[in-house]
C-alpha cells in the first residue's frame, strides 16, 4: 500500500513521542478486544478459560483500531494546540472505541464511577459491552462524548456541521466510515462546507476512514483510483491529505504530520477570516486514512486471510466451546498488545501514557458541547400575542396561517441574534411555506458564490435553507441541538417522510437520555410542517402524505407531541410553546392558505393549553345531551366540520350537534398511554359513552382509531386522506377523501336517522340534496376549473 503522505515541512514525532502514541493505541486496542470478549479476568493473569468469555460473543472488531489510532493522535493535536474538540463516530458499530478512549482518559470513570480505572473497573468495562443489561456495541447516548448515534449509517457528517455552526472556537473531528460514505446523506454532507462562515463557525475536519469493506462487499471509495479519489474531494472543495499504510510506526509518523496539517491549516484559515479579513471562501482540509480492516488482529483464522479483509468487520475469532485453540488464539492476540508495559500492577494506565490525553474538559469524553444541556440557554421569545390576527367573531376573517407566523419567527430571530443560539432549517422551502418575514432579520447561510438576483444570501445567516436535502437540514438541527442550541425545521409535509428514520433515532436518543442523570435536556426538536395534503395546489399526488403523524405517534410518549392548530392564533400559541419546551420531538401542521380564523388570541391561547375543548358557539346542545359529536383536528378539517354544522343546523335545526376541536392529537389518548391524555371521565364527557362521533382527521383515519381504541365509546366515525386525489382544486381533494361537509353531512344523518325517527323525512331530503351539490361540484370544476362560488364564498354565521 502506498506511503502517500508526508508534509516535509511539518515537524514529526520524535522517537520517544512515537513510542508513547503507539503504546497509547496498543491499550485502546487491548481494551477493545477485552470488550468483545471477556467478561472476567479482564489482565489475563491467568489463562483464559471459556468461562472467562462471554457467552455470546458480538461486537465488531474491522474499524475499531483505525478509530483508537485516531483518538489517540487527535490528543496529541489537542493538547498540543490547545483545542475545543468532539469526536464524532460515523462507522457503524465500534463503540467500544469510544467507551475505551473515554476510560483511558478518564472522563468514563468520572460519568460511571463504578466502572473506575483498575482492574476492577476493566473488568465491569469488559463485562457491560454488547451484554444484556449492558452498552450498546456503537456510539451511543450513554457513551461520554457523543452527540452521533451509531446505530444507523449516513448522518455523522451533517451532525458535525450542525455542532459547528455557532461555535467558533469548536472543531469536529468526524470520521466517516467508508461503507457509510455510500449513503445518500453523506454522499450530499460533503458540501455543506459551503454553508460554513469560517468568522462564526466552527470547523469540521472529516476524516474518511477508508478501510475498504463493508459487512461482505468491498467500499467504492477504498476501490476508485487514487487520483479520482483526490480529484473528487477536491472537487467538493476540500484539500484532502492522505495518509496510507499498514506499517505502524510510520503511520503513526504521517498521521502525525496530517494532522498537524490540517489542524495549521484550520488555524489560518481562522485567522484570515478573522483577523485578516478575508472574504474567500476557504478550501477546508480533510484527511484520507487507508489502514487494513481489522488492523493488528489476527492475521488469519482457520486458514483465512481476516486483517485486511471483510471477514474482520465483526468477530474475527469465533467462540466454540468444542474447539479449545480458539482460546490459545485470543489470548496471544490480547497479548500482542503487550498490556503489562500499558497498565500498572493495579490496572491502571502508567503514568507516561496518562500524561498523553488532555485535561479537563479538552478531553472529548468531557467537552460540554458534547453534553450541550450544560450550554443550553433560554430563547428571548416576543410576545406571541402581539401577532395575533383580530377576530371580532369567529370565522369573520380570513388569514394565512403560517404567514402570521413567519412574522412572529422574524421576531424570535432577531431577539437571539446576539446569542446566536437560534436558526430555522429547511430544504429551500421558507418562502414557499410562507415564512418570508424571517429574512427582514437575517439572511440564508451561503459561503459559496453568488449573482445578480440572489436573494438573501450571506455567509453569515440564520436561515439554513440553501441545501435541497431533508437529510441535511434534519442532521445539521440535530447537531446543532444535542451542542446546546435551539432551532426548528420547516419542510413540505409529504416530503419530511424523507427524514422518518432519522426522527426516530432522535426520538431514541432523547428517550435514553432522559434516563441518565448527567445528560442534560437539549432543545426539543421542533417540526413544522406546511403546504400539507390538503392544500396541493397544482402538485398533486406526490405531495400528499401525512402519514408522518403516524410514524411519530408510534414512538416513546414521553418523547413525542403532535399538534394540529385549526387557525393562526392556535398557531402562535402552540409554537411559543414548543420553542420552550426540552427534550420533545413536537410536530405541528399548519396550512397556508387564505382559511377563515375562529378564535381571538386569548380564547385560542385558553384552547392550546388545553389541547381539545367544546366550541359552544358552534354547537347547539348547550341544553341537553348531543344527538351527534362532530370533532375536527386540522385547519381543512375544521373548516369542513363547521361548514357541515351549518347546513344541519340550517336543515335539520332539531338535531342537537356538539362541536369538538383536536389541537393536542395525543389528547384522544388515555393518560396510561401518554402523559397528556385525558382521563376517561374527561374523554367521556366530552364525547358521550356512546353518541356517535364523526370525527375529521387531518391525516389517516386509522390513526385517531389507534389513539381511542382503549375508550368506552366504539361509536367513531373518522373522515381522513384515503389516498385519493391528484391535480385537482382544493375541495375536490376534501370531496374524493369523503372530507367535505357533505359527505360530513351525509355520515351525520347515517348515524342518527334511527335514534331520531321525527328527523328522518327532513334528514333524507337532506341527503339528496348532499348528493346533488357533489354531482353538482364535479360538473362545476370540469366546466370552470375552480370550485363553485358557494365553496369559495362560505362563511359561518352564528345564526
Amino acid at each position: 500500500m502506498r506511503f502517500a503522505y508526508r508534509d516535509p515541512m511539518i515537524e514529526t514525532l520524535s522517537p520517544a513521542q512515537l513510542n508513547a502514541i503507539d503504546a497509547y493505541w496498543r491499550a485502546a486496542n487491548y481494551l477493545s478486544v477485552g470488550q468483545i470478549y471477556l467478561r472476567s479476568n479482564a489482565r489475563l493473569r491467568e489463562p483464559l478459560t471459556f468461562a472467562h468469555v462471554k457467552p455470546l460473543v458480538v461486537g465488531h472488531w474491522g474499524t475499531v483500531p483505525g478509530q483508537n489510532f485516531i483518538y489517540a493522535h487527535l490528543n496529541r493535536v489537542i493538547t498540543a494546540h490547545d483545542l475545543d474538540m468532539i469526536y464524532v463516530a460515523g462507522p457503524g458499530h465500534g463503540g467500544q472505541a469510544l467507551v475505551g478512549n473515554t476510560w483511558l482518559e478518564g472522563s468514563y470513570s468520572e460519568t460511571y464511577p463504578e466502572v473506575s480505572q483498575d482492574d476492577a473497573g476493566m473488568t465491569k468495562l469488559f463485562a457491560q459491552f454488547s451484554s444484556p443489561g449492558g452498552i450498546s456495541s456503537h456510539a451511543a447516548p450513554a457513551t461520554p462524548g457523543s452527540i452521533h448515534e451509531g446505530g444507523e449509517l449516513g448522518y455523522s457528517l451533517a451532525h458535525a456541521f450542525g455542532a459547528v455552526f455557532d461555535n467558533p472556537a469548536l472543531i469536529v473531528a468526524c470520521v466517516v466510515g467508508d461503507g457509510e460514505a455510500e449513503t445518500g446523506p453523506l454522499a450530499t454532507a460533503w458540501h455543506s462546507n459551503k454553508m460554513l462562515d469560517p468568522v462564526t463557525d466552527g470547523a469540521v475536519l472529516p476524516i474518511l476512514h477508508l478501510n475498504g469493506f463493508k459487512i461482505s462487499n468491498p467500499t467504492v471509495l477504498a476501490r476508485i483510483e487514487p487520483e479520482e479519489l483526490e480529484q473528487y474531494f477536491r472537487g467538493m472543495g476540500w484539500r484532502p491529505i492522505f495518509v496510507e499504510g499498514d506499517d505502524p510506526a510510520a503511520m503513526h509518523q504521517a498521521m502525525a504530520a496530517a494532522l498537524d496539517s490540517a489542524v495549521g491549516q484550520i488555524l489560518r484559515v481562522r485567522h484570515d477570516a478573522r483577523t485578516a479579513g478575508s472574504t474567500t471562501r476557504p478550501r477546508w482540509p480533510m484527511i484520507v486514512l487507508r489502514s487494513p480492516k481489522g488492523w493488528t488482529g489476527p492475521k488469519e483464522v482457520d486458514g483465512l486471510p481476516n486483517e485486511g479483509t471483510f471477514r474482520s468487520h465483526q468477530v474475527p475469532i469465533a467462540m466454540d466451546a468444542s474447539r479449545p485453540e480458539c482460546l490459545r488464539h485470543l489470548q496471544s492476540w490480547m497479548e500482542s498488545y503487550r498490556a503489562d508495559e500499558l497498565f500498572d500492577a493495579s490496572g491502571r494506565l502508567v503514568p507516561a501514557l496518562t500524561a498523553l490525553a488532555p485535561k479537563g474538559a479538552r478531553r472529548m469524553g468531557a467537552n460540554p458541547h458534547a453534553n450541550g444541556g450544560l450550554l443550553l440557554q433560554d430563547l428571548r421569545m416576543p410576545a406571541f400575542r402581539d401577532f395575533a390576527v383580530d377576530v371580532p367573531a369567529p370565522g369573520a376573517v380570513e388569514s394565512q396561517d403560517t404567514l402570521v407566523l413567519g412574522r412572529f419567527l422574524r421576531d424570535v430571530v432577531g431577539l437571539n441574534a446576539g446569542a446566536r443560539n437560534f436558526r430555522i432549517f429547511g430544504p429551500d422551502e421558507t418562502l414557499s411555506n410562507l415564512l418570508g418575514a424571517v429574512f427582514q432579520a437575517t439572511s440564508r447561510q451561503w459561503d459559496a458564490a453568488t449573482v445578480a438576483g440572489d436573494e438573501f444570501l450571506a455567509p453569515s445567516g440564520r436561515v439554513m435553507d440553501s441545501m435541497l436535502s431533508e437529510h441535511q437540514c434534519q442532521g445539521w438541527l440535530e447537531g446543532y441541538l444535542l451542542t446546546g442550541r435551539h432551532g426548528l425545521f420547516n419542510s413540505y409535509e409529504a416530503f419530511i417522510r424523507i427524514v422518518d428514520s432519522m426522527a426516530s433515532q432522535h426520538a431514541k436518543w432523547l428517550k435514553v437520555t432522559a434516563e441518565l442523570p448527567w445528560r442534560r435536556p437539549i432543545a426539543s426538536l421542533n417540526y413544522l410542517l406546511a403546504s400539507h395534503v390538503w392544500q396541493q395546489d397544482h402538485n398533486g399526488f406526490t405531495h400528499q402524505d401525512p402519514g408522518f403523524l403516524d410514524h411519530v405517534a408510534n414512538k416513546k410518549a414521553g418523547i413525542v407531541r403532535l399538534y394540529l392548530p385549526p387557525d393562526a392564533n392556535c398557531l402562535l400559541s402552540v409554537m411559543d410553546h414548543c420553542l420552550r419546551t426540552r427534550n420533545f420531538v413536537n410536530v405541528v401542521i399548519a396550512g397556508k392558505h387564505a382559511m377563515p380564523q375562529w378564535l381571538g388570541i386569548e380564547a385560542a391561547a385558553r384552547h392550546c393549553a388545553e389541547g381539545i375543548g367544546i366550541w359552544p358557539w358552534a354547537g347547539n346542545d348547550g341544553d341537553g345531551p348531543p344527538d351527534v359529536v362532530m370533532a375536527a383536528c386540522g385547519d381543512t378539517p375544521t373548516l369542513e366540520v363547521l361548514a357541515a354544522v351549518s347546513i344541519l343546523r340550517e336543515h335539520l335545526p332539531g338535531l342537537k350537534v356538539r362541536v369538538v376541536n383536536v389541537v393536542d392529537l395525543m389528547k384522544l389518548q388515555p393518560p396510561t398511554e401518554h402523559p397528556h391524555g385525558l382521563s376517561d371521565a374527561d374523554y367521556d364527557s366530552i364525547f358521550t359513552t356512546d353518541r356517535p362521533i364523526v370525527f375529521a382527521f387531518h391525516g389517516y383515519p386509522s390513526l385517531v382509531r389507534q389513539l381511542t381504541y382503549f375508550r368506552s365509546n366504539r361509536n367513531l366515525h373518522v373522515h381522513g386522506y384515503q389516498e385519493e386525489g391528484t391535480v385537482t382544486t382544493a375541495f375536490d381533494m376534501r370531496v374524493q377523501n369523503g372530507l367535505d361537509r357533505f359527505h360530513l353531512v351525509m355520515k351525520v344523518i347515517d348515524c342518527v336517522v334511527a335514534d331520531r325517527p321525527d328527523l328522518a323525512g327532513k334528514a333524507a331530503y337532506l341527503k339528496q340534496m348532499a348528493r346533488d351539490r357533489l354531482v353538482e361540484h364535479e360538473r362545476h370544476i370540469r366546466a370552470e376549473g375552480r370550485d363553485m362560488p358557494e365553496i369559495r364564498d362560505w362563511r359561518w354565521t352564528s345564526g
